[in-house]
């Protein structure tokens, strides 16, 4: 079992930042694949940026590349996200998901893939 939490959102105008945490538990957190996924109101929920095991191979959304930025930490059982140049369309509850896989090397991109999920933070964008 994993739990996730998520923190680090909230309000900012456009063109600001914000850096999103999330805090695994459990001793198994480096075996996990993580990813941020975000869900806008009225739509599904999408993938933002993933990460493997080993913190190599940042994967993004065309919608987030250049401005978003996906790590973790392994000794601290933490993955962040930071997340710059923000604009109106970024707003959605950001959700942290863990993914269970035996390569070092592999992300996962579909949120079928995901064993574990947080239960989300609000990340709001005013223009």
């Amino acid at each position: 079992q994993v739990q996730l939490v998520e923190s680090g959102g909230g309000l900012v105008q456009a063109g600001g930042s914000l850096r999103l945490s999330c805090a695994a538990s459990g001793r198994t957190f480096s075996s996990y694949a993580m990813a941020w996924f975000r869900q806008a109101p009225g739509k599904e929920r999408a993938f933002v940026a993933g990460i493997a095991r080993s913190g190599g191979s940042p994967y993004y959304a065309d919608s987030v590349k250049g401005r978003f930025t996906i790590s973790r930490d392994n000794a601290k059982n933490t993955v962040y996200l930071q997340m710059n140049k923000l604009k109106p369309e970024d707003t959605a509850v950001y959700y942290c998901a863990a993914g269970l896989v035996m390569s070092a090397k592999v992300i996962l991109t579909t949120k079928n893939e995901y064993d574990y999920w947080g239960q989300g933070t609000q990340v709001t964008v005013s223009s």
